[in-house]
């Protein structure tokens, strides 16, 4: 017996070690401050696709919580990138092992997330509510009758089924609820990769009968479902922050200098504003069908996808390029002539009587064009990804100042078949009279930093493309 308790305490004593050490890695198992963002000038977001934080409409990335990322890694001077959370219970996991730098996904600041990660300075502050569904025929009721069968009182609560996602905040104000009421509350676990924002669609359309949101993000989707009602508040007012590593104080510190200041500018208050005030306008932008909440990114998608597979591009790649050209519209004309969605010469087609404002006929001419591009350059870069930018930044400035570009890069001792960081370092030279001039430069001047931020441009486009449109 004695033998047996002794190995009993041994095994609880090294699953207590293990559990601890479990704890103590989620929490600081990685380490990347502001000196290392600083030095690579590059900043990881993690975010979610909703209404308020991340989405595109009509090719452009939008959301409240992507445009204050956005302005801070403008302000100093990085690069932004942004990955999509793949599940909601797993937010804090991803941000600790060092997959990203901050999480900004109207994350409520709580007591027990603040065991696993520091919150900045709050930029909202919100309540929690219940969203539940009106009656079918409430247009036609009295209001007394219509607050008659809804839940306006906690204790009300009592058995009912409640979906909500476990590691959120709502799961633990429901369970100090079930407390303070006395009684059960049928929590139900909401799988993680299901948004607050389809819970709420669930609760419309009734699949569920009731789930919980923050006030801010139930406002808005009372908008796009005015079947709901969110009038049942559960809490007191909340902070809404981003969230960082215990083991980044600078970047924390960094953050809550830059927040406290914004929040007093015109800036935020416009992205505020736009987000959080203009209701109507923004639910038809979120219920539009270029948005990515229902899955377009514009009127021609289907077209692009037939003419893609001619160039062997994702054919979210070109969208992008054809929304830096023209923002998708088709009647746009620039002052040197070039014209339609693709914005294509008029001296590069066969004939004068084509309709370039056309839109089936400008897509039909400007892919072509890339296709000779694609073939031009696919004879000298092995690199298929290589090849786009090479491909793009020709369409941009024309085929001459690359192959200038690619000549300078060689004789600079660099890879003149990689862009970034070669190619791209040498175009960009060549808007400078000791450069221009060289026996080895055919083509003359050129404002290099145009077509190198045309590809950038491109390229960061498509990635949240990549993100949110299958």
């Amino acid at each position: 017996m004695i033998r047996w308790f002794a190995l009993f305490a041994l095994l609880t004593l090294v699953l207590s070690s293990c559990e601890d050490k479990k704890n103590k890695t989620l929490k600081q198992s990685f380490t990347r401050d502001l000196a290392e963002i600083d030095s690579t000038k590059k900043l990881i977001a993690l975010t979610d696709n909703s209404s308020t934080s991340y989405f595109i409409y009509k090719g452009q990335p939008m959301g409240f919580e992507y445009e204050l990322l956005s302005l801070y890694a403008k302000e100093k001077g990085y690069e932004l990138e942004v990955k999509l959370i793949q599940d909601q219970d797993s937010i804090f996991k991803v941000l600790n092992r060092g997959e990203a730098d901050l999480v900004a996904a109207n994350l409520t600041v709580t007591k027990p997330r603040l065991e696993l990660v520091d919150f900045t300075e709050h930029h909202l502050t919100t309540q929690q509510v219940l969203v539940q569904r009106l009656p079918k025929n409430y247009h036609n009721m009295w209001w007394e009758h219509v607050e008659d069968s809804l839940i306006r009182n906690i204790l009300e609560l009592e058995n009912k089924e409640i979906w909500v996602h476990e590691s959120s905040s709502f799961y633990d104000r429901l369970v100090n609820l079930s407390n303070e009421i006395g009684a059960e509350i049928n929590i139900k676990n909401a799988l993680g990769n299901i948004e607050m924002e389809a819970l709420i669609k669930m609760v419309s359309q009734g699949e569920i009968e009731y789930t919980v949101a923050d006030e801010n993000i139930a406002k808005l989707n009372k908008k796009i479902y005015p079947n709901i009602d969110i009038n049942t508040k559960l809490s007191f007012t909340q902070k809404i922050a981003w969230a960082v590593r215990k083991t980044s104080p600078n970047l924390l510190n960094d953050l809550n200098e830059w927040i406290v200041k914004k929040k007093k500018t015109n800036d935020y208050h416009t992205i505020y504003t736009k987000y959080f005030l203009a209701r109507t306008v923004y639910a038809a932008k979120v219920t539009s069908e270029y948005s990515s909440r229902i899955g377009s990114i514009s009127e021609y998608d289907d077209i692009l996808k037939e003419k893609a597979k001619s160039l062997r591009w994702d054919w979210r790649l070109l969208a992008s390029l054809i929304y830096q050209e023209s923002n998708f519209d088709a009647s746009a004309i620039n002052w040197t002539g070039a014209t339609g969605l693709m914005q294509v010469m008029p001296t590069t087609v066969a004939s004068d009587t084509i309709n370039l404002l056309d839109p089936l006929v400008n897509l039909h001419e400007g892919t072509k064009y890339l296709i000779m591009l694609n073939k031009l350059w696919n004879e000298k870069i092995e690199d298929s990804l290589e090849c786009q930018k090479f491909v793009m930044a020709s369409y941009n400035v024309g085929v001459g100042h690359i192959l200038d570009a690619r000549a300078m890069a060689t004789a600079d001792h660099k890879n003149p078949d990689i862009w970034a960081g070669n190619v791209d370092e040498m175009l960009i030279l060549k808007s400078k009279p000791e450069y221009y001039t060289l026996p080895i430069v055919k083509h003359g001047y050129c404002r290099g930093s145009e077509p190198v931020n045309y590809v950038n441009q491109i390229l960061d486009r498509y990635q949240h493309y990549v993100n949110l449109i299958d």
